[in-house]
């Protein structure tokens, strides 16, 4: 059951939905994560659309439907899903997740050339930690803060052990797994910059963007370089983004997490 979920988590973003309509506008990163300063006061900034962003959560003209393009993403039907809802804040609007001994995400569908776009930045807040969570440690694997990207490839190109792994989880989803993820975390106590092999599976990766208690309750910006986050993970020049996500999950400690999320944008 922990060997499903683990798959099921790497298959997070992945779907085998077709792409929504709707794409949009207003992203993870190099040792150390490059942060903007000074941290950002809230949620969003004015940007230009790049054509390759997911729809923000800033301009959405009601807060009881997600952005277009934007979808729930269960892990498994035997998980309890985290609740997630706009909500306003400083006259914008930001996504609020709320984990309670849960996981779940929302991911949103489109397709970017990091070698044209490979900075990623985005906006979040977390008022607490997870007592207990350890990304390193399976059975406490939570983070309040998930900003999670997936890249294309058919099962074609994974190695053997992976194309297994690959299998059970469309069996047991009906979702395939992407090529590669990359996960960028908030993290109890590892340094920023740290990246974390998955207990499961050598595609996915994550990246320690935020870490401790130092930024707590206060919104700030991430800057991360994915492009090279990619190379230096993974040893390989990345195929094409497929999707991104974001999550907050507490399901393997039974806590209680809360994150806010401002809109994603891929830049030059």
């Amino acid at each position: 059951m922990r060997t499903a979920h683990a798959l099921l988590l790497a298959a997070l973003v992945a779907g085998c939905a077709s792409a929504p309509t709707s794409p949009p506008a207003p992203g993870p990163a190099s040792v150390p994560v490059a942060k903007a300063t000074p941290p950002a006061p809230g949620p969003v900034a004015p940007a230009p659309k790049s054509g390759h962003d997911p729809a923000p959560f800033s301009t959405a003209v009601a807060l009881d439907v997600l952005p277009p393009g934007w979808r729930p993403y269960r892990l498994a039907r035997f998980k309890k899903p985290t609740q997630y809802k706009l909500v306003p804040y400083n006259g914008s609007v930001a996504m609020r997740a709320q984990a309670d001994a849960s996981a779940s995400g929302l991911q949103y569908d489109l397709s970017v050339d990091l070698h044209e776009f490979p900075w990623l930045t985005w906006h979040w807040k977390v008022p607490a930690l997870i007592a207990g969570a350890d990304n390193t440690v399976q059975h406490v694997e939570d983070s309040p803060a998930r900003v999670i990207v997936t890249f294309e490839g058919g099962r074609e190109k994974l190695p053997d052990a992976e194309q297994i792994n690959y299998d059970l989880a469309k069996a047991i989803s009906g979702n395939e797994l992407p090529y590669a993820t990359i996960m960028y975390i908030w993290e109890n106590n590892l340094p920023e910059g740290t990246v974390i092999d998955h207990h499961m599976t050598t595609r996915i990766k994550m990246i320690v963007a935020a870490s401790g208690a130092k930024d707590l309750d206060r919104w700030h910006e991430e800057k991360v370089n994915v492009l090279e986050d990619f190379r230096r993970v993974f040893g390989e020049e990345p195929p094409r983004i497929r999707a991104v996500g974001i999550m907050s999950d507490s399901d393997n400690t039974g806590g209680h997490a809360v994150a806010y999320f401002g809109d994603i944008r891929f830049r030059k």
